[in-house]
């Protein structure tokens, strides 16, 4: 099984508990997903995201093919991190760490994907041409809507 790598800094001028209470919200996922991706919350519970909670949506990574996607909220550390790890959904394995660092200024977002997508060369292969570009660009949405969400300076 290949495992692939995603990282991604990002400066947010805003406080680290005011990014923090923005992003345990699960009701603001589909703010920060791109539009083309069709992301559809299916879970009725959107509780302030706690350890062990389930988030059921459905998203189009092709257009007219709807895959449904069902991620715990593993590990919790308020106001610092959370991970987030796939139980049903288009990769072979998903796990996703997001962490919070208070800096001057703002906060210091980190994000580290690591995934795999199985079918060994064949994923592989569409991970170069396809799927890890097509993560990349999510990741620069929504870099660029936390730019709007917080307004200031921002870095990627």
């Amino acid at each position: 099984m290949s495992v692939h790598r995603l990282e991604r800094e990002l400066f947010i001028p805003a406080p680290r508990e005011q990014v923090w209470e923005y992003f345990c919200d699960p009701s603001n996922l589909n703010e920060m997903t791109p539009p083309d991706l069709n992301f559809i919350i299916i879970s009725n519970d959107l509780a302030v995201m706690f350890e062990g909670q389930l988030i059921e949506y459905r998203v189009e990574f092709v257009r007219g093919l709807r895959s449904l996607w069902l991620t715990e909220i593993a590990h919790v550390r308020a106001g610092e991190y959370f991970v987030d790890e796939q139980r049903l959904g288009p990769y072979r394995f998903w796990y996703h760490e997001h962490t919070f660092r208070a800096v001057d200024g703002g906060t210091q977002m980190n994000d580290r994907v690591t995934y795999s997508i199985g079918f060994g060369w064949l994923g592989d292969f569409l991970n170069a041409v396809w799927i890890g570009r097509r993560l990349k660009g999510i990741f620069d949405f929504r870099a660029e809507k936390m730019g709007q969400v917080f307004p200031g300076r921002s870095q990627t």
